[in-house]
């Protein structure tokens, strides 16, 4: 794919989202996301081989059906309100077809099964994008939205998605399913907070997408795919150890790390509003996260092969991608700013 191509995707892909973000009609809300569902397919192509145009259809059958279903909640709030501003309704119908479609739309439990597939048969880059960059607009509607969609629905699917989250990524040995499974997990606590301070989801979001980043950076630069080649790094690029160390910890929410804050705030808020029970499920449901984490830090850190010492040298000589430059900034913000937690706390 030529660089013109690329800037044309790209642009449209950045311009769809934005588009959705500053709308407030509904009709230009949804052009906006169709912008973004329909230029990322030829990025999920970009390697044209038959396992990502299989991720790139899966992708484009389940976001469809999303959009099919989001249009008609919103011709059934035109027609319930005569207006194609966005108003919070009180029907039930509408609220459950809105929450449905953006539930689909992100991935979560129970229609969580594309993620982990279509990102798996793309390549690291357009995983990421996948994984970050298209999460922002269907959330930022569900913040908009959050007095009009279903609360126990999204309350549900929330406790799914952090179980199946953790669960799903235990048994794996492909890198980008895991980040997958990750994916559906951190998106579940976003998703229970909405409802009592959408800043704290914004937070966690923003944190989220600096460390999932960081992650596929640091996986691209040493062509990592399988957590046996995580064994590798410390003989191929020992500087990377320490970078993909800190945001597999912080992603698992190990305090003194800043992957720690938003769990610590999202169970505090919710502690404060009496809810116990929830905050005790997705605890414990973390778990299962936490330990395919600390098992990929087993395989990068501390599992070492047999090498002679010229292959100790050969990062030095021979890993000069530029990609690196990156990391070390990213890492630093999205892992040791725990002390500027306080000052977020103000500020909401």
């Amino acid at each position: 794919m030529n660089i013109t191509t690329m800037t044309i995707i790209y642009t449209t892909l950045i311009t769809g989202t934005l588009i959705t973000l500053i709308s407030s009609h509904w009709l230009l809300m949804w052009i906006g996301l169709e912008l973004s569902m329909m230029s990322i397919i030829p990025i999920l192509m970009n390697k044209t081989n038959p396992r990502s145009t299989e991720a790139a259809t899966k992708y484009f059958l389940t976001q469809a059906t999303a959009s099919m279903i989001l249009l008609m909640s919103i011709i059934a709030t035109m027609m319930y309100s005569g207006q194609w501003s966005i108003i919070h309704s009180n029907n039930p119908i509408i609220s459950l077809a809105l929450t449905l479609s953006l539930i689909m739309k992100l991935g979560l439990a129970p229609f969580h099964f594309w993620v982990a597939e279509v990102t798996q048969g793309t390549s690291l880059m357009s995983g990421m994008v996948l994984l970050t960059w298209q999460k922002i607009a269907p959330l930022s509607i569900l913040m908009q939205m959050t007095p009009t969609i279903n609360q126990p629905l999204m309350i549900s699917s929330a406790l799914m998605s952090t179980l199946l989250g953790g669960w799903g990524g235990l048994n794996q040995t492909q890198l980008r399913k895991i980040m997958a499974y990750s994916s559906i997990a951190h998106m579940g606590w976003m998703l229970v907070v909405m409802n009592l301070m959408p800043s704290i989801s914004l937070f966690n979001l923003m944190l989220y997408i600096m460390l999932t980043i960081s992650l596929f950076t640091a996986f691209y630069t040493n062509n990592n795919l399988t957590t046996l080649s995580l064994s590798y790094v410390w003989s191929t690029a020992p500087p990377t150890i320490i970078i993909i160390l800190l945001n597999l910890l912080s992603l698992g929410g190990l305090p003194p790390l800043m992957g720690f804050a938003p769990k610590w705030i999202i169970i505090q808020e919710m502690v404060k509003n009496n809810n116990i029970m929830t905050p005790l499920l997705m605890t414990m449901t973390a778990l299962l996260s936490l330990y395919f984490y600390i098992r990929l830090t087993y395989s990068t850190t501390l599992t070492l092969f047999p090498t002679t010492n010229n292959m100790k040298t050969k990062w030095y000589l021979y890993n000069k991608k530029t990609t690196t430059t990156i990391l070390a900034p990213m890492t630093m913000l999205s892992t040791m700013t725990l002390p500027l937690t306080p000052l977020l706390l103000t500020l909401n």
